[in-house]
């Protein structure tokens, strides 16, 4: 689905685009008529949501633009044929948001070089195809340490969606802001195979508060986990967006999406005419990603702390995978004075000390 591209950069080894294409002439914002293709609904409340929210963003920056989209695209030749369609509208740039999209994509590029197709998380390009995605597990850290800073039983669950890289690598982030804030804490897994299942994902929930965890994390697209911890009376932080209207008094922050900033940026350039073909893979710095607003139970210090460690990210010079980093086992991974690649955090596969569960085969 929409975020399998770590699972095949582990397999051909992901390597970012430094080929050298020319720029596209300027197109004027009026005649740019931006297309999307969606995996889901808007109206998921998660991942498409905040997608559709940042195209709102790319309107607002720029105006006189205006954008269609289409809901529910498959992961299939439908996609193909929705883009089409776009392009015979008149869409110049055309943007779709799941990774299962990505042969669709350069197939239909292939046919219309003179627009620009822009894809969500994967990564294969070509003159006029360019990749985008976030590096959220900044953000994962950041939670990560209001998630131990909060925990009394020192034992956190996390609702995990598929055994894959992405996710993995932000059970990881998150793992070692918890382990931060408070070292005795642990992170306890359960795996739903799934990205949008609600009864899984409460189910799921249900379980790791059965096991002893006062505290809930969570990688999946609805308000099913945070509605449990809700009704159970503990801490929750959510996923994708702000989902404290799914538990009003319990939802302590969320690592989110800000997508309206590649949108923004991708038709300022297109304007310019200094739009070209890159693989984009950008976090708190540039604003894609970020925190959802504190709980009214986050104390002060645990605010500061936050604050203190994202400014570390945003100074340059460390980043939440530098060493030492230790393996469940004790094993370093991560030597001291030495930091994860993009190509090793792209393809980890792995979990940190302080995780309490397996990875599938």
């Amino acid at each position: 689905m929409k975020r399998f591209s770590v699972l095949l950069a582990l397999a051909v080894g992901f390597i970012f685009c430094s080929a050298a294409f020319a720029a596209f002439p300027p197109v004027p914002v009026e005649k740019i008529n931006p297309g999307f293709i969606y995996i889901g609904p808007i109206g998921d409340g998660g991942y498409t949501f905040m997608h559709d929210k940042g195209r709102l963003f790319m309107e607002e920056a720029f105006p006189g633009l205006k954008s269609t989209y289409v809901e529910s695209v498959p992961e299939g030749p439908d996609a193909a044929r929705v883009m089409e369609t776009l392009v015979r509208n008149g869409s110049k740039v055309v943007f779709a948001n799941s990774f299962g999209h990505m042969d669709f994509v350069l197939e239909v590029a292939k046919k219309y070089p003179e627009i620009i197709f822009m894809h969500c998380s994967g990564y294969k390009v070509a003159e006029n195809v360019g990749t985008y995605f976030g590096r959220m597990y900044q953000a994962r850290y950041l939670s990560g340490l209001v998630a131990g800073s909060m925990t009394k039983k020192n034992v956190i669950g996390y609702v995990a969606a598929y055994p894959i890289p992405e996710v993995i690598r932000g059970i990881n982030a998150f793992t070692l802001g918890v382990r931060k804030a408070n070292p005795n804490a642990e992170v306890r897994v359960i795996w739903i195979f799934s990205w949008l299942d609600p009864g899984k994902e409460k189910e799921a929930a249900k379980a790791l508060i059965d096991a002893g965890a006062d505290v809930l994390g969570m990688h999946a697209d609805t308000g099913a986990a945070p509605q449990a911890a809700e009704e159970a009376g503990i801490y929750v932080v959510g996923y994708n967006n702000d989902m404290s209207n799914y538990a009003p008094t319990k939802h302590l922050t969320a690592p989110i999406w800000n997508w309206g900033i590649v949108y923004r940026d991708t038709i300022r350039q297109v304007v310019e005419g200094t739009w070209k073909s890159e693989q984009v893979w950008i976090g708190l710095k540039e604003g894609m990603v970020d925190l959802a607003p504190f709980g009214k139970d986050v104390p002060d210090s645990v605010k500061k702390l936050v604050e203190d460690e994202k400014a570390k990210i945003l100074a340059g010079g460390w980043d939440v995978f530098h060493g030492p980093v230790k393996d469940q086992g004790g094993v370093v991974k991560v030597p001291g004075g030495t930091a994860m690649t993009d190509a090793e955090m792209l393809s980890m596969n792995w979990f940190v000390e302080g995780v309490k569960g397996d990875i599938p085969k």
